[in-house]
């Protein structure tokens, strides 16, 4: 009897019962059965050799799609699995899970060998075997006794505890590749030979299951393409990230630090706070000139307030609290509740509005100490927090405004942005219907304006839907930074009102916005996307002064003040270290200007100037150089 598949083209092709997807990718075309690895039939991902036995639609998946990739990924955590067992043999080694991750993979297993870096090379060299050996990959499906009988006699008890957690309808499935099996929903690729480029990367230990009150497993994560020459761009492009690393780089251009006296609370050091304090005055300058008026609010308040808020139902397990007075207190995770007191301060008339209440806040929230990570996850930062506080029919119009001020600041630093639109969590507070009204009036902002956005859903504030901004940095990763979020809800829940053309109450709507995010992981961004090399307007040291011998340094302290005068940061290396030294040293803090002045210069008055990434630019006045540096800085140039 023939089969009617449906492709996504709409197209019908008739096939005999118990055809397979392979089979018909090869109908449609030998090029796509060479890229296919599996197929989606009916909505349901399958494998290629899944047989066709009712009318249905069917998409075929190739490698280079994000679920090709994927497939292809998971199938090589399989192969690594395969090679670990032959190597350290079938009883020595347990293995829990082995799930595809961004841009790899990781196996879980249970070895009494701690493994090391050689130890992964072995590992590759057999998994290069395997896929030589082009073993099919075979699923079947099996009963709950087949499983617990088959991972029993292989003494396999983490997998024996993954089939017992399974619910009862659960479909039980085994994909066998030679002698090696292991429990898979699948889908996998349909044999070993399809596997051509990957790479281990490195193994750490993790808690079974996620669970400190488990034992310890050793993680080997890898990487895999469907080319050679993807994997190299990958593993460079990894290469690069390490040098890169915020934590190596503040450390080596002595930006900022961390103690153990407050675990995941950075401590700023003089050229960080430099740093800082340029990438505050900016966005000051800017705020300044679109209306915002600057405020400060408690770092502290009453837990009280933090009921009315909705943030002590909501995430009262990622705050800190204290007791003063015999009255429980809570650090501010977020800064919006003191906005909404400050407005509640005094009367407001609709001809106010819109309110732009901004403030550099320092708020403390809750992480596990496992999830620090540098400056990228803290458990105090410095929000750059904005509320907005309009009128309804304003809503539009002031949206738009902060997305072109959030544009205007990212073209600044050369950062390419992506945009999501988040809607509705699990976790949220208000009515359906002011939900639905606050997601249209931004999907109504961005298609108005003719904005590229993808929706992200369930993952808005509790308190109301928002846009989020990922930039892209010189490696092209993306970083959630800005956002913008519609809120209905506080208002109501601290009872702000405005008096309306009417004489009557009326209640506004509120815009969280912020640019940076946090001013301190945006810093740690920064410190990776420049490489440490940051532009003249936020370097911590603008120039560096080179005496060519202490028979200088007077000159140097004179240059010195000059520049000084004119509001740079300079500083003067004043050691009786060679000049080449001293250059080479000026290069590895990557400064932006070395001045090298000795005696032709003293006489002449001038530096012989070398700025980073040009090289030298010969003899220049000291009064010509500021009013160069004062272009560079006033233009906020990138180089």
């Amino acid at each position: 009897m023939g089969m009617k598949v449906t492709l996504p083209n709409g197209a019908v092709k008739e096939c005999e019962r118990g055809t397979t997807v392979g089979q018909v990718a090869q109908s449609i075309s030998p090029s796509l059965n060479k890229q296919a690895v599996a197929g989606r039939w009916n909505g349901k991902l399958v494998d290629l050799n899944y047989p066709i036995l009712e009318d249905g639609a069917l998409e075929i998946v190739v490698q280079d799609s994000p679920e090709g990739l994927e497939v292809y990924r998971h199938s090589t955590a399989h192969l690594m699995a395969q090679a670990i067992k032959r190597i350290y043999g079938q009883q020595a080694v347990k293995l829990g899970i082995g799930p595809v991750i961004a841009d790899g993979f990781y196996y879980d297993i249970d070895i009494e060998k701690p493994l090391s870096t050689d130890d992964l090379a072995a590992i590759e060299k057999e998994m290069e075997r395997i896929a030589q050996e082009n073993l099919p990959i075979v699923r079947r499906e099996v009963s709950r006794e087949e499983a617990i009988r088959h991972f029993g006699q292989q003494e396999d008890s983490l997998k024996l505890e993954l089939i017992r957690d399974l619910p009862d309808e659960a479909v039980i499935s085994i994909y066998d590749q030679g002698e090696f099996s292991d429990l898979c929903r699948g889908p996998h690729l349909p044999s070993t030979g399809r596997i051509k480029a990957f790479k281990l990367l490195n193994v750490a230990g993790a808690y079974w299951r996620g669970d400190s009150n488990n034992k310890v497993l050793q993680r080997i994560y890898g990487t895999a393409f469907p080319a050679k020459a993807q994997l190299e761009e990958h593993l460079h492009l990894l290469e690069e990230a390490k040098k890169r690393d915020h934590r190596k780089l503040g450390k080596e251009l002595e930006l900022f630090m961390f103690s153990e006296e407050a675990p995941g609370m950075p401590f700023y050091l003089p050229k960080g706070m430099a740093i800082r304090n340029q990438l505050e005055q900016y966005s000051r300058e800017l705020q300044l000139k679109q209306g915002y008026d600057e405020v400060r609010t408690p770092l502290m308040m009453n837990r009280r307030m933090w009921e009315q808020s909705g943030h002590w139902d909501h995430y009262h397990e990622n705050m800190y609290f204290t007791e003063v007075d015999e009255t429980s207190f809570a650090l501010k995770p977020m800064n919006c509740p003191g906005h909404m007191i400050i407005y509640k301060n005094s009367l407001h008339s609709y001809r106010e509005l819109p309110i732009r209440i901004s403030e550099f806040g320092q708020v403390h929230r809750h992480e596990f100490s496992g999830a620090l990570n540098g400056m990228m996850r803290v458990r105090t930062f410095c929000q750059d927090d904005a509320h907005i506080f309009v009128r309804p029919d304003q809503i539009e119009e002031e949206i738009g405004r902060v997305i072109h001020l959030i544009d205007q600041m990212y073209q600044v630093f050369g950062f390419d942005y992506t945009i999501e639109l988040s809607t509705r969590p699990e976790d949220s507070m208000g009515s359906e219907e002011l939900w639905r009204e606050a997601e249209s009036s931004l999907q109504h902002v961005l298609d108005g304006r003719g904005i590229q956005y993808r929706i992200n859903e369930g993952d808005g504030a509790f308190y109301g839907p928002k846009i989020d901004f990922h930039i892209l940095d010189a490696l092209g990763r993306s970083w959630q930074c800005g956002t913008i979020q519609l809120d209905f809800q506080m208002p109501e829940k601290f009872e702000l009102s405005y008096i309306g053309e009417d004489n009557q109450k009326h209640r506004p709507v509120v815009i969280h916005r912020a640019i940076y995010g946090s001013i301190d992981r945006f810093i740690g961004i920064l410190t990776e996307h420049f490489s440490g090399a940051f532009p003249l307007w936020l370097a911590p040291v603008q120039a560096k002064l080179l005496p060519v011998s202490e028979h200088y340094i007077d000159y140097a302290l004179q240059v010195k003040k000059q520049l000084e005068d004119a509001g740079l940061r300079v500083e003067v290396d004043i050691r009786n270290e060679k000049l080449g030294y001293k250059i080479r040293e000026a290069q590895l803090k990557k400064v932006p200007y070395m001045l090298v002045l000795g005696e032709k210069e003293k006489q002449a008055g001038v530096a012989a100037v070398r700025q980073r990434g040009v090289g030298d630019i010969g003899s220049v006045r000291i009064s010509d150089l500021i009013d160069r540096m004062a272009v560079e800085i006033e233009q906020k140039q990138q180089h």
